[in-house]
């Protein structure tokens, strides 16, 4: 028996974590951090709904968190098997996981310290002490466990089932993987998207074709819009670079440090060589984006030839003289006290942890700024409460107005719009039997769902959390 129960990113994008059982193992396939309101995503990241100790071992898509950030917690709650993944994310793991036990400690620390305050003001919140769901030593215990695989190289993950990684084009060392199960004398494939990214966008290669497969577990993040022309991207960030600067603003980047961040840097170093932008100072403030840019440059394999390009040339696509990376907390605080114009980048994506939420503390207020949203929101996140154009929101517990311009730019985003979803699953559709939708909103998932039925007439299901379908 194949049997797939889908435990997270089950009609929403956080959290992705699916159990895969075979003649009587268990597997995970992703375990990411659930993010959202911050005592519902605690208790999801805190509980498993298995038992760690029985799960053989782990498959991870790509090095996102919300896609591998709960990985410490499995290993701190009994898990001691392999964690496979593309010698890439392996790379960027190494970085991100620790990075995220440390934001979790300091976002702890943070509101531990105004907790205490409040209460020698004689203001008790009367709420418990908080932890971080796991530290540092949880992530060193996890990374010894990873276990590198190439890309079209399957490999045994037990008797009778193989698993082979096909390029995802979404991020550094992402990866689509395909299973094959056989067992008395019958056989099945299913496929697992992981999150598919853009064919013709700046650095990476294109989303790479999966062989013929019987089932396809698919992401729908952009299932139900189509995004924008590159050219027309590199506009309308022209724009408000050129708008917000004319008023002497400070524009506030909140980006994934990993993917987002080289997305844009890379971006900006074309319109400063093009001189389509004022000459503002530019800032990529995150001691993770700067290891990760690292990471990059010396994976220059899973490289696009347009940026191979540059490299041949030797110009550094991560850099150019108004750019400068910043990782000392001090030199963080005193972008705050900068008067403008100028441009900070921040993780993280959806404004939940780490430097970004001190910048909108400072810059939220403020008419003149700008904050740029570059990518998807999560539901209850402060990115999204601020992309539904919220008037006050909450930061570190405290009331904040919103008087900066909010901006949305989606089609900065790695994943692949409802069209390109389409194209990359033309190429299965002879031999689909059925397509599963997650890794996307309600509405996100019915669109793509009716589009799969109308132009392929597949059969595609969007299954619930807990719910489990045999493949065999």
């Amino acid at each position: 028996m194949l049997k797939l129960t889908f435990f997270g990113a089950t009609r929403t994008v956080t959290g992705s974590m699916h159990l895969v059982e075979f003649q009587g193992q268990r597997f995970l396939l992703e375990c990411g951090l659930y993010q959202g309101r911050r005592r519902q995503a605690r208790e999801r990241n805190a509980h498993f709904p298995f038992d760690p100790h029985a799960i053989q071992a782990v498959l991870i898509s790509h090095a996102h968190l919300d896609h591998s950030g709960n990985l410490p917690t499995l290993v701190k709650q009994g898990f001691q098997g392999k964690i496979y993944a593309s010698r890439a994310s392996v790379a960027l793991a190494g970085l991100m996981l620790p990075d995220s036990a440390h934001v979790q400690e300091k976002d702890v620390e943070f509101i531990e310290k105004r907790r205490h305050r409040r209460r020698r003001i004689g203001q008790d919140p009367g709420e418990a002490p908080v932890e971080p769901l796991y530290n540092q030593q949880d992530v060193e215990r996890t990374l010894s466990l990873f276990e590198p695989v190439a890309y079209r190289a399957p490999f045994v993950l037990q008797d009778g089932l193989t698993v082979e990684l096909y390029d995802a084009g979404h991020l550094l060392g992402s990866a689509a993987l395909v299973f094959e199960a056989r067992t008395n004398g019958r056989s099945v494939r299913f496929a697992f998207s992981g999150d598919v990214g853009r064919p013709n966008v700046p650095i990476l290669r294109d989303p790479e074709p999966l062989p013929p497969v019987d089932y396809l577990v698919l992401e729908a993040t952009y299932g139900d819009r189509l995004h924008k022309r590159d050219e027309v991207v590199a506009e309308k960030l022209a724009r408000v670079v050129t708008r917000t600067a004319a008023r002497g603003g400070r524009i506030v980047v909140p980006a994934f440090a990993v993917g987002r961040t080289q997305h844009l840097v890379y971006l900006l170093h074309q319109l400063v060589d093009q001189q389509r932008i004022p000459p503002v100072p530019i800032y990529v403030d995150s001691p993770l984006a700067v290891n990760i840019t690292e990471v990059y440059r010396q994976h220059t394999e899973c490289y696009d030839e347009e940026t191979a390009r540059y490299l041949f040339e030797a110009e550094d696509p991560f850099g150019f003289s108004r750019l400068r990376y910043i990782t000392d907390v001090a030199e963080s605080k005193a972008l705050n006290e900068l008067h403008g114009p100028f441009i900070v980048i921040s993780a993280s994506g959806m404004c939940e942890a780490g430097r970004i939420l001190h910048h909108l503390r400072h810059s939220l207020g403020d008419p003149r700024n700008t904050i740029l949203i570059t990518g998807f929101q999560a539901a209850e996140t402060l990115g999204r409460k601020l992309v539904e154009g919220w008037q006050e929101v909450k930061i570190f517990g405290e009331p904040v107005r919103v008087r900066a311009e909010i901006v949305t730019m989606n089609e900065l985003s790695a994943h692949a719009d409802q069209a390109e979803l389409l194209r990359w699953v033309r190429p299965m559709v002879a031999t689909l039997k059925a397509v599963y939708l997650v890794h996307g909103e309600p509405a996100a998932c019915e669109a793509l769902a009716e589009r799969l039925r109308e132009a392929y007439g597949l059969d595609v299901h969007i299954p619930e959390f807990g719910q489990s379908i045999e493949f065999l």
